[in-house]
């Protein structure tokens, strides 16, 4: 069985919709506090994916995933190693990471996304909406049909939640962003419901350059993403569900957010 690493603690809070979304998709779920990783009670090798859900990892002082981040880097595990070593040698052996919310802004933060020089130095970065406030509404997301990562598979175009106040994606560089769209690394961007994507708000709710809701690395199996797969698992997540229903328009299981979970455990038992 596929085995899913979900880690929590410090102000985390989605991991439990998310242990829901893998163990609908037929993984094995462990969900552990973060300490448990640093202290050698678990072995990340042991897992075939790597979560960090979405939250408000330390309040999101500084930046929101900034402190989780430099504890990722910096901290010395039981080993001696520090937990970002552990996930180099983790993606070197083929594995994949997901990344939702705080933890897109985790991965922004260590370097993981978009990883274009491979040396885990940040490229791009998650700021303020452009709104000055937390957004907290349902949006449309249009999947890039280049991107490359085994998650996105056969997705076109998700309703889904976001939940931020820092969802803003901003570019280092012209050198970078020209690297992201040579090696389409753009993986999901807002859209309209017809799939028109757009800048405008609150569709796009946040401002984020090229509308990017969610990136890869050039190995595609690195995902991050702002908005909420996990928290549209069924067609009665959604906030229409009985209009929708009324009207014979049922969400189908691929077209809701948990085709992201289904996809890649489908991909590793592949």
């Amino acid at each position: 069985m596929i085995k899913s690493l979900i880690l929590t603690g410090f102000g985390i809070n989605c991991e439990t919709e998310m242990g829901a979304a893998y163990k609908n998709a037929g993984a094995e779920v462990t969900i552990i506090h973060f300490n448990e990783i640093l202290n050698g009670t678990y072995n990340l090798h042991d897992f075939d994916i790597l979560n960090f859900p979405g939250g408000f990892s330390f309040g999101d002082d500084i930046a929101s995933g900034k402190v989780m981040s430099n504890k990722v880097k910096y901290k010395k595990m039981q080993s001696g190693k520090t937990f970002i070593e552990e996930i180099d040698k983790f993606i070197k052996d083929g594995k994949y990471i997901l990344g939702i919310c705080n933890g897109f802004q985790i991965l922004v933060q260590l370097g993981l996304l978009p990883n274009l020089k491979n040396d885990y130095e940040p490229e791009v970065a998650l700021v303020a909406n452009n709104s000055n406030k937390y957004e907290d509404r349902w949006v449309y997301c249009k999947v890039n049909s280049k991107v490359k990562t085994p998650f996105l598979k056969n997705i076109d175009l998700l309703p889904v939640p976001v939940r931020h106040g820092e969802g803003k994606l901003v570019i280092k560089d012209d050198t970078t962003r020209k690297q992201i769209l040579d090696n389409n690394l753009i993986a999901l961007q807002y859209s309209d419901k017809q799939g028109n994507i757009t800048d405008e708000y609150p569709k796009n709710p946040n401002g984020a350059e090229f509308s990017i809701a969610g990136l890869t690395d050039p190995t595609g199996q690195i995902l991050g993403l702002m908005p909420h797969p996990e928290a549209f698992l069924s067609f009665y997540n959604h906030p229409n569900w009985a209009k929708l229903k009324q009207e014979g328009k049922e969400i189908k299981r691929e077209n809701t957010g948990q085709a992201i979970f289904d996809n890649i455990i489908k991909h590793i038992e592949r």
